[in-house]
């Protein structure tokens, strides 16, 4: 925040100065940026009202491009708002605030007049509102509920000026949901559904109750809405996610095979089957089956999060584990001569974090590696570099001061994946590289590089009996090595293919480390750590 202030101050002292020497567009572009860095600031909505008393079209001055800047967009919405035009500056604040959901682009006095939702016609406004649906999440994530507030406020003017509106309606309850208000959701779902019978409005009166924990209500609003629309196997899986919501898991599983007989790719449902049955039984080989029907279909209707969901706050299936710092194995030979290159350490620190959605996510990240040279990660992973001097590097300082080094070690070997990639996987350089650092001892470094051969395994189904090969015997290795032993149980936890004897090993592994009365496994769930797992996550 105090960033942020600095920045607007900067650049409205630079607008300023531009204004002076009747630079005007000088000027327009550091409003853009002081808006971009304070969007509610008194004093940056004063110097654009200045600007735009300069010339006879403020607008020129900020255009609407490919690509704009979303500082430009906020600008050119507040001159049209100003111009008397706000339902034209409406979808550009709508615009960047599905850029930036957090950001406070429409906290200004124009949003909040009850003409604005007078004048606009009704389903166009409707239009505008699932939009920003789309883009702010379902359900809106909490911190960022507040900035969003303008449009809750702009919707229920727009209903008392429109109560006849159905399509309306129902826009303004997928809006009330997302933010929280389940009551107004309810109501006003309830009354579009009655004005105007649908299947749209029934799905958005069963996910209203469904919000408001409604289920039976949910269940029903679905199912008719079914009856309206039969061959819409999306609703088969919301219906399917909802009864697995009210403990029904097998009559959920039903549904889902019910849309699978009528198109067994159709890609709702295969996501929310997955999802739904690793629930029920916690068995890994649902989530790779998601993560292969994900590579082979990249063009999915939307975009799903059922893998990320199921791997959220699991142990290298999204997440370097908290650990102690423990030295290196001194039985580990020497791999590389000299430190990394600067260039190498500035790479790394773009890429490097502690979290990422779901092992191959973290694959497709660590791409950005691929610039940096296999002597320069090799160097990395034996000397890691300080922590950044950004924000994420200062939270990990105060935090977990160990686990950045770990973060370095783990996206050095992760950057090993994408070098030399037309090599056959068991002849490849890749592989040798990283099974050297996996089994030359029994450390940190160990750690890193067997989850870059479980990544690996998770992106490419050949290598998967190899890779479970060598977790098996590293498993078997750390065993009495207390917290190394639970780090690498999960990492067979979290491998593709692993046998089932060994699998259930791994468990007891983990288990029996975690049930100890003083626990050799550095707390996974402070509520200091805790709150630096959300904050990292962006949660």
């Amino acid at each position: 925040m105090d960033e942020a202030r600095r920045s607007a101050d900067r650049d409205l002292e630079q607008a300023r100065d531009a204004l002076d020497r009747g630079d005007l567009h000088r000027a327009a572009d550091h409003i853009a940026g002081a808006i971009s860095h304070a969007p509610n600031r008194a004093e940056t909505h004063d110097l654009l009202r200045h600007l735009a008393g300069r010339t006879d079209d403020a607008l020129e001055l900020f255009p609407i491009e490919q690509h704009a800047f979303v500082g430009t967009v906020v600008a050119r919405a507040h001159l049209l708002a100003a111009a008397g035009r706000p339902e034209d500056g409406l979808p550009l604040l709508v615009a960047a605030s599905g850029h930036t959901p957090g950001a406070d682009w429409a906290d200004v006095p124009w949003m909040r007049d009850p003409e604005l939702a007078a004048r606009i016609e009704p389903g166009l406004l409707a239009r505008i509102v699932m939009q920003l649906c789309t883009a702010i999440g379902d359900p809106a994530p909490e911190a960022g509920r507040a900035a969003l507030q303008p449009y809750l406020i702009l919707i229920r003017h727009a209903v008392d000026a429109h109560a006849d509106h159905a399509m309306l309606l129902g826009a303004a309850s997928a809006l009330a949901r997302r933010l929280g208000e389940t009551t107004e959701a309810v109501d006003w779902a309830q009354r579009g559904a009655r004005l105007r019978p649908s299947k749209l409005a029934e799905i958005w009166l069963g996910y209203a109750y469904r919000s408001a924990d409604r289920l039976p209500e949910s269940l029903a609003a679905l199912r008719r809405a079914v009856m309206y629309d039969p061959e819409d196997l999306s609703l088969y899986a919301d219906i399917a996610a909802t009864l697995a919501d009210a403990d029904r898991m097998d009559d959920a599983l039903a549904w889902i095979d019910r849309a699978l007989s009528q198109d067994p790719d159709f890609d709702c449902a295969v996501h929310t089957g997955h999802r739904l049955r690793y629930r029920a039984d916690g068995d890994l080989a649902h989530l790779v089956r998601l993560a292969d029907f994900q590579r082979d279909h990249p063009d999915d209707s939307h975009e799903h999060t059922d893998l990320a969901d199921c791997c959220a706050e699991q142990p290298w299936l999204s997440r370097v584990p908290a650990a102690t710092d423990p030295p290196a194995d001194p039985t580990r030979e020497p791999f590389v001569a000299g430190p990394p290159t600067p260039e190498a350490v500035e790479r790394l620190r773009r890429v490097a974090h502690p979290f990422w959605p779901h092992p191959p996510a973290a694959y497709d990240a660590a791409l950005g590696l691929v610039l940096v040279e296999p002597e320069d990660l090799l160097a990395l992973i034996a000397r890691p570099p300080s922590a950044p001097g950004d924000e994420l590097g200062r939270a990990l300082a105060a935090h977990d001061p160990a686990l950045w080094s770990r973060c370095v070690q783990v996206w050095a070997c992760l950057g090993l994946l994408h070098h030399r990639t037309d090599e056959p996987w068991p002849e490849s350089t890749r592989r040798r590289l990283l099974t050297d650092l996996a089994t030359g001892g029994l450390d940190t470094i160990t750690e890193a590089a067997l989850f870059a051969l479980v990544t690996y395994a998770w992106v490419d189904p050949s290598a998967r009996t190899d890779v479970a090969a060598l977790l098996t015997r590293r498993l078997d290795d750390a065993a009495t090595l207390p917290g190394l032993a639970w780090s690498i149980a999960h990492l067979a936890l979290a491998t593709p293919n692993l046998p089932t004897g060994i699998r259930e090993r791994a468990t007891a592994i983990a288990r029996a480390e975690e049930d100890l009365a003083v626990s050799l496994v550095p707390r996974q769930r402070s509520p200091r750590a805790a709150r630096l797992r959300r904050w990292l996550s962006g949660r």
